[in-house]
């Protein structure tokens, strides 16, 4: 890891105020680039925020984001964020099969039409760098403007959380081996 990471001893009001704000909230505890972005202490105020809108508060069950969350792991190949995600999707019903094929880059198959779009969507955005005008006008059918916009978000959120992890090179807990080749 380059980075040390504070204990709450450490930490200024401001990072404090931050923390207690995270661990109090639906996750319980602090998310990992959170204690990074503790660097910045109104960035990560604000990063943790739009974190909990988009992993608790969208229209879409753990089942479906993860997706989304998933495919940008994935594309970043972050170890960690692939880690933690695949634990999550487990737990929100993802056919592991569907984890399989996104982690060894094969299209998956899905039976629910909204996970087939959050994942073109999620690809497109990270492959092509947007969505053309026919899968734009099938992902607002299948999944509505707020849930597209859902899916953005996720990606975007998730694309910055991958970039923290990687970059300051967050280990996975002891025992664990990286899924990601």
């Amino acid at each position: 890891m380059r980075l040390k990471l504070l204990s709450p001893g450490e930490m200024s009001p401001e990072q404090k105020e931050t923390y207690d704000e995270s661990i109090a909230g639906k996750r319980g505890a602090a998310p990992a680039p959170m204690m990074a972005w503790l660097n910045s202490p109104q960035m990560a105020k604000h990063a943790t925020r739009l974190g909990e809108q988009l992993r608790f508060n969208t229209i879409f069950p753990a089942k479906l984001s993860e997706i989304a969350i998933l495919v940008t792991a994935r594309h970043w190949t972050s170890h960690y964020e692939w880690y933690a995600h695949k634990r999550l999707a487990l737990k929100g019903g993802m056919d592991p099969k569907i984890i399989d094929d996104i982690r060894d880059r094969r299209t998956p198959t899905f039976d629910d039409p909204k996970g087939q779009m959050i994942y073109d969507v999620a690809k497109s955005l990270h492959e092509g760098h947007g969505v053309s005008k026919p899968l734009y006008d099938a992902a607002v059918e299948v999944l509505t403007m707020r849930g597209v916009t859902e899916v953005i978000g996720l990606c975007g959120y998730y694309t910055m959380v991958s970039m923290t992890l990687n970059t300051f090179e967050f280990g996975l807990p002891d025992g664990e081996v990286s899924d990601l080749a």
